[in-house]
C-alpha cells in the first residue's frame, strides 16, 4: 500500500474526497471539459495506485462535472505525442492511457463511475475500467476513434466486449455513435440509470451498499470475476499501442482530424 494518503495529497486537477468507507475521486479540469491532458492523466493513476490496497476504503467513485463527464483524451496533447522523437519514444509515451486504466482495473475496492453528460473517448475507456457505471438518464458514452481514423487502444477491447457481447462491441467501437443511459443500460455498458442530475446521489447509495457488505468476500469476488473476464486479455490486446501507433501516421488519420475540425464528412483512402 502506498505509504502517501490520497486524502491530503496536494492534487491540482482531481479532488478527492471521503465519506467513511467510501473515496471519491472527481476530475476537476472545467475549463477543458475535464479533457485528459498527460498532467490528469497521471494524478489519475496516481492516485488509483495510492488507493489499490487500502482496507479502510470499500469503495471508490469516479466522478466529472455535474454537466459532463469528460471530452477525452487531450487532442492538441496527442498531437505533441506523434511529433516524439522517434518510434521508440511515441511507443513508451502512448501508454499513459492504459496504465491509468489499468491502476484503477487494480483497485482491490470495488470502484463506480458516476457519469453525466458526455464521456467520450479515453474517457469511456477509464468508466469502463471501472466495476460499474451509473449514468444520467441523457448522460453518453461515445467512442470516436475508428471515425477518426485510429484503432480503439488503451486496451479497453476485451472489457467492452466481457460487458457488452461481440456484436454489440463492434457496432459500438466501429460506428462511434453515443448511446444514452437506457441505451447503455440494455446493452450492458451501465448498470444503473438515474434522472439527469443524479447519477452522483446514486452512486453514493450503491456505494453504501457495497461498504454495508463483507470486504474480505467482496473484494475476492471482484478479483475472481475479473480474472475469469480477462483470461485471455492481455494475449488478445497487448499490441493495440502499436495499431495506435500504424494507424496515427496514416492518410486516414490525418483526414479524419481535419475533417473533425472542419466539420465535414471524411473522405478515407485506406492509405
Amino acid at each position: 500500500m502506498s505509504d502517501k494518503d490520497p486524502f491530503e495529497h496536494p492534487w491540482r486537477l482531481i479532488r478527492v474526497t471521503r465519506r467513511d468507507a467510501v473515496a471519491e475521486v472527481a476530475l476537476a479540469r472545467p475549463e477543458a471539459r475535464n479533457a485528459l491532458s498527460v498532467a490528469l492523466i497521471e494524478e489519475l493513476t496516481e492516485v488509483a495506485r495510492m488507493l489499490r490496497l487500502r482496507t479502510d476504503v470499500q469503495a471508490v467513485i469516479l466522478t466529472g462535472a455535474e454537466s459532463f463527464f469528460s471530452a477525452g483524451a487531450d487532442l492538441r496533447e496527442r498531437t505533441r505525442r506523434l511529433d516524439a522523437d522517434g518510434l521508440l519514444e511515441a511507443r513508451r509515451m502512448v501508454m499513459g492511457g492504459p496504465d491509468m486504466c489499468r491502476a484503477w482495473d487494480e483497485i482491490e475496492a470495488v470502484t463506480i463511475a458516476a457519469i453525466e453528460g458526455f464521456c467520450i473517448g479515453g474517457a469511456a475507456a477509464l468508466a469502463v475500467s471501472c466495476d460499474f457505471r451509473i449514468m444520467g438518464r441523457s448522460a453518453s458514452l461515445r467512442l470516436p476513434e475508428v471515425p477518426l481514423g485510429m484503432n480503439m487502444s488503451w486496451r479497453v477491447l476485451p472489457r467492452i466486449v466481457a460487458l457488452m457481447g461481440p456484436a454489440r462491441a463492434k457496432r459500438f467501437v466501429m460506428f462511434g455513435e453515443a448511446l444514452d443511459g437506457p441505451a447503455s443500460l440494455d446493452q450492458g455498458l451501465a448498470d444503473e440509470v438515474a434522472e439527469d442530475g443524479g447519477a452522483l446521489a446514486a452512486a453514493r447509495a450503491f456505494a453504501e451498499r457495497v461498504a454495508a457488505l463483507p470486504p474480505l468476500s467482496v473484494r475476492m469476488t471482484k478479483e475472481a470475476i475479473n480474472a475469469i473476464a480477462g483470461a485471455n486479455a492481455h494475449a488478445s490486446i497487448y499490441m493495440d499501442r502499436d495499431q495506435y501507433l500504424l494507424t496515427s501516421r496514416s492518410e486516414d488519420y490525418r483526414e479524419g482530424i481535419l475533417a473533425f475540425r472542419e466539420k465535414r464528412k471524411p473522405k478515407f483512402t485506406g492509405r
